[in-house]
């Protein structure tokens, strides 16, 4: 059993389409990211899902429960579904309390007490039930929307983008306490964003989108260091593309020298090119090399050299205790790393 199933989905608008035969398939308490750029169609996939919009064709299933289909829409209040916004949507004239219980109009009083109580305990805000939401901070809202989202015990969990209005520095820390509290309450979740960073702290799987598709989907390692395309491996992180041509015992010729897979893969036997990463990348003063560094910058515990690589800009790190020499020549290796090869 699925907490969500969605088969061949379509939408279009304006004549475009924005949602282009899409499947996904979410297990229970699984917690899975919608990932891409903007106009994409992360978000409006995640509409389709809780029922904003009305796709034109295919196939969503939350539980055992369709609620899209060809003669089937259930509206969103039917849907069982909790929503979690960019601004939290909490109500300003309401408290704490307030907030939380808005959804639990069919319990009776004892129980709703109750029921919120849980929730403010389990989100650290027992104390705060009677304030309201400008008199908290940005992330202690956060956890009153989290709060609310999970009061009614939704059969699964929908998030817009939710920590992009947080202070970076205690972003990690919120995403790492929100995830433990959806696992802890079992339920599944459908997570939006546009980060990654915020994506492999958060999910336990990402579909990576790209054009109304799910380019990939995967755990957020096997995305990385396996990509199956170049859009994938493009949008993960920042690279440049050599050209290559497979060599014996999983290594490729370029124009760096050799560089060795540290994943066994079966070697095409055309030229390509493989995806390399700044991190893979080896800065060294050498007796010659033709390398030149634009900009070094001291961060603390590394040194970052901006250089120019195939006509594109990268920053290589080295360690503090090792910075190059700029007054020397400087050549470059690549590292052996789980080389990405595309033909």
């Amino acid at each position: 059993m699925y907490s969500l199933s969605i088969e061949s989905l379509q939408y279009s608008y304006d004549g475009q389409a924005v949602i282009d035969d899409l499947d996904l398939h979410v297990k229970e308490n699984e917690i899975v990211c919608l990932l891409g750029s903007s106009g994409c169609g992360k978000t409006t996939t995640l509409k389709a899902i809780a029922g904003l919009l009305k796709p034109q064709s295919g196939t969503i299933h939350i539980g055992s429960k369709c609620v899209n289909g060809t003669d089937t829409f259930i509206p969103p209040q039917n849907r069982n579904v909790g929503m979690m916004f960019q601004d939290y949507a909490l109500f300003p004239h309401l408290t704490v309390f307030q907030n939380v219980a808005f959804g639990l109009s069919k319990l009776s009083r004892a129980d709703k007490q109750k029921r919120v109580d849980e929730m403010l305990e389990l989100v650290h805000l027992s104390e705060f039930g009677n304030r309201y939401p400008h008199e908290l901070s940005g992330g202690q809202q956060q956890r009153v929307a989290i709060a609310r989202a999970l009061a009614y015990k939704p059969n699964l969990l929908l998030l817009d983008e939710p920590f992009s209005n947080i202070d970076a520095q205690v972003r990690f820390q919120l995403i790492s306490d929100i995830r433990s509290i959806i696992k802890d309450q079992k339920v599944s979740a459908i997570f939006v964003s546009h980060s990654k960073d915020e994506a492999f702290a958060f999910s336990d799987r990402l579909a990576i989108m790209h054009q109304g598709k799910i380019a990939q989907l995967g755990c957020p390692t096997e995305l990385f260091q396996t990509p199956k395309n170049k859009v994938v491996a493009e949008f993960l992180g920042q690279g440049i593309y050599l050209d290559a041509k497979p060599s014996g015992n999983d290594s490729f010729q370029t124009k760096f020298g050799l560089v060795n897979s540290l994943t066994k893969q079966p070697l095409p036997s055309e030229h390509g090119k493989i995806f390399v990463r700044p991190s893979n990348i080896e800065l060294f003063n050498a007796d010659s090399g033709e390398i030149k560094v634009n900009q070094e910058r001291f961060v603390g515990t590394e040194y970052l050299y901006a250089v120019e690589l195939q006509g594109q800009q990268l920053e290589i790190a080295k360690p503090a205790d090792n910075p190059l020499d700029l007054s020397k020549p400087i050549s470059l290796k690549i590292k052996p790393h789980a080389v990405n090869f595309f033909s």
